[in-house]
């Protein structure tokens, strides 16, 4: 076991629209679980139903749900933070809750099974220290491969990538755990997605246009719809913090 320079333990925010039948896969449990971790149970309602309405409904279903999904990260050894939403817009709530509880990352969850190869594309400026400290805490028990993956003109791509492995392993991830590529794409997030099956998670950065721009805005919305791995977005610290 390596000792790693990581300052505190990196939170993850797991939204899950309970209601729907949504669930986390154990195997997905078990990657995220050396994170802390805020279960986000949330449903989305019509326009014209009052969330008031909903709650009041639904609530006690959606506590229960929410519950369900935080003992298996507790049965994992993890102490597990819970929220339960009734919203008309599911981005905003994310994005408003994950700053309330300060995540490192947000998870858009698909099926996984053991987790072997990590994908951590690098489209541009990244806080590497936020993206390393969560890279190296998920990965350093286990055997799993971590691919840095750049996207750009081959200087820039290399730069970023030598930059984030750097950070890896000052944060004690060994060497041999560590795989680099970079490719010259004009469309990253079609890469991404077409190759998402190749990966069993992707750890991505937020870009400029908010928080969950990289999966839910324009065209970056194809990973979220379109990658068959769980994604994990790595917020932006707040200047504030």
């Amino acid at each position: 076991m390596t000792d790693l320079a990581i300052r505190e333990p990196p939170r993850v925010l797991v939204p899950v629209a309970v209601l729907d039948g949504e669930s986390i896969s154990e195997s997905l449990v078990r990657f995220l679980a050396p994170a802390e971790i805020v279960v986000l149970g949330y449903h989305t309602l019509p326009e014209q139903t009052p969330t008031e309405q909903a709650s009041m409904q639904f609530e006690e279903r959606a506590q229960a749900a929410t519950e369900d999904i935080a003992s298996t990260f507790r049965e994992a050894g993890r102490d597990v933070e819970t929220r339960v939403a009734f919203t008309h817009d599911r981005d905003q709530t994310v994005e408003r809750v994950a700053a309330e509880v300060n995540a490192t990352a947000i998870l858009l969850p698909n099926p996984v099974g053991d987790v072997a190869n990590v994908a951590v594309p690098i489209r541009g400026a990244v806080d590497e220290n936020r993206l390393a400290d969560l890279v190296a805490t998920l990965v350093s028990e286990s055997a799993a491969t971590v691919t840095l993956w750049g996207f750009g003109p081959q200087a820039d791509a290399d730069a970023r990538v030598a930059a984030v492995r750097k950070t890896l392993r000052e944060r004690g991830l060994p060497s041999e755990q560590i795989q680099t590529e970079t490719t010259e794409a004009e469309d990253p997030v079609r890469n991404i997605v077409e190759r998402s099956a190749d990966f069993d998670v992707i750890v991505m950065g937020a870009g400029d246009a908010g928080l969950l721009a990289p999966l839910f805005g324009d065209d970056s919305e194809r990973v979220a719809e379109g990658a068959v791995a769980p994604v994990l977005v790595v917020r932006k610290l707040d200047p504030s913090d």
